[in-house]
């Protein structure tokens, strides 16, 4: 008999991936065709929390630049950081690099308002 698998540390992967497929511009069909899949797989990866193949996987993760210890090693995230942070830091590690100062310029004019704010 076959042994269940505890998949707690992937229970978000196929979100993770969703969000950073969208925010890289990618279709489901046209994100299946980039990394050699079919695109039911990855809507089963996406949607049913089927787990991928470890090949499938590692381009997944290299295309999309998830974090892979947030999959292999969730006990050493000691703080979780609320979900808004955890979806910028994922569109912000697919931001193409021309961009960064924008955001950067953004974050910081946020962070002064909050500041005038508590005077």
């Amino acid at each position: 008999m076959r042994k269940e698998r505890n998949k707690v540390p992937f229970t978000s992967f196929g979100v993770d991936l969703k969000q950073a497929r969208k925010a890289l511009g990618y279709t489901q069909k046209a994100f299946a065709e980039e990394i050699g899949i079919d695109p039911r797989y990855l809507a089963n990866i996406e949607n049913s929390g089927s787990l991928p193949s470890l090949p499938i996987f590692y381009e997944i993760i290299h295309l999309c630049k998830l974090p892979v210890e947030r999959y292999f090693f969730p006990d050493i995230e000691t703080k979780r950081e609320s979900p808004e942070r955890e979806r910028t830091t994922l569109k912000l590690n697919v931001c193409p690099e021309k961009y960064i100062s924008i955001i950067e310029g953004a974050i910081d004019a946020a962070i002064k308002l909050d500041g005038a704010g508590k005077a």
